[in-house]
């Protein structure tokens, strides 16, 4: 089976294509892991070759649930590296996410996001981020992964998917701005994503993985289309990212009119098709059967196992068996 089989990414060895994706749990305490969640991950580390673990906020601003885990500030650091040994004990690699919600996010404070733009119904009128605000959160994601390093992670995933700031700006439903970070083409709608990458790397170092979870279509009239996901994935690939991971955009992770396995394999195999860094594809993949035609098919070399690992945590050794 190719599912067996190993993957380099960066100079690092993925002993298999299997990734459990990151699925929130929200118990995080002072927004450390606590005891719980660790032993959680850590039993979903036999047999798997990632953990990409659930979204931490890079700003409090940006919190998107009670629960979060943070990478806010050096305070968690301590919490972080249990988590990592227990992972790497079982001999998978783990990637923190790192995120900012924008417009979603569940602080008391004033919400921030690419445009004046409330997107959702009943949503609160978020105010235009400045163009130092964005450098502020740019440093906040490149002072994250330093954080993320010392704690001992194999690497970060930018969050840019399911509605999160970095997809209000890459989606032009929501990105109303006629800057330089504009909606106008795709060098403006991901220009904050290129300064997010190049400040990680530059701060974490070339030995270190650097992914992306790229939410490339948002499945809706006037939004991002599959048609550019491979010019956006290109772009990323060119300034340093080393993992793609599909999944969507303002339709956050699932799809209404679409519940069949593999449900973003058309944003997955498009990318795949632009790149020479390895894509991951998530969404609803339950039996192996199904993990090992995505990857046949040229749809992904990684295979995200979400909510069937949240359930089972033996997959990985039931499948590869």
């Amino acid at each position: 089976m190719i599912l067996s089989e190993p993957l380099k990414i960066n100079n690092k060895i993925l002993r298999n294509r299997i990734v459990m994706p990151p699925t929130a749990t929200r118990k995080a305490e002072n927004g450390g892991p606590n005891y719980e969640q660790i032993e959680y991950y850590k039993k979903r580390a036999v047999g798997t070759g990632l953990i990409i673990v659930e979204h931490a906020y890079v700003s409090p601003e940006g919190m998107a649930s009670i629960g979060q885990l943070s990478m806010a500030d050096d305070s968690i650091i301590s919490a972080y590296q249990k988590l990592t040994d227990a992972v790497h004990q079982e001999g998978a690699l783990i990637l923190a996410q790192i995120s900012h919600a924008g417009s979603y996010a569940k602080t008391m404070g004033e919400k921030i996001a690419p445009s004046a733009y409330a997107f959702k119904d009943g949503m609160n009128l978020p105010k235009e981020i400045t163009k130092d605000d964005i450098k502020r959160i740019v440093k906040c994601f490149a002072d994250a992964s330093i954080r993320a390093k010392k704690a001992g992670f194999d690497g970060v995933e930018i969050h840019s998917a399911h509605g999160y700031l970095l997809t209000q700006f890459y989606s032009p439903l929501t990105n109303k701005r006629t800057d330089e970070y504009g909606f106008q083409n795709l060098e403006s709608r991901t220009k904050i994503h290129r300064e997010i990458i190049r400040a990680i790397r530059e701060s974490a170092g070339s030995n270190f993985i650097l992914a992306l979870r790229f939410g490339g279509c948002d499945y809706m009239e006037g939004g991002s289309k599959i048609e550019d996901i491979p010019k956006a994935s290109k772009i990323f690939e060119d300034d340093g990212i080393d993992l793609l991971d599909i999944s969507g955009g303002l339709c956050a992770y699932t799809l209404k009119e679409n519940n069949n396995p593999g449900w973003f394999a058309d944003s997955s195999k498009a990318a795949k098709n632009a790149v020479n860094i390895p894509v991951i594809l998530t969404g609803g993949i339950k039996t192996k059967e199904d993990a090992e035609k995505f990857l046949i098919d040229g749809a992904c070399d990684l295979v995200g196992i979400g909510r069937e690992m949240m359930k089972n945590p033996n997959w990985p050794k039931e499948a590869l068996a």
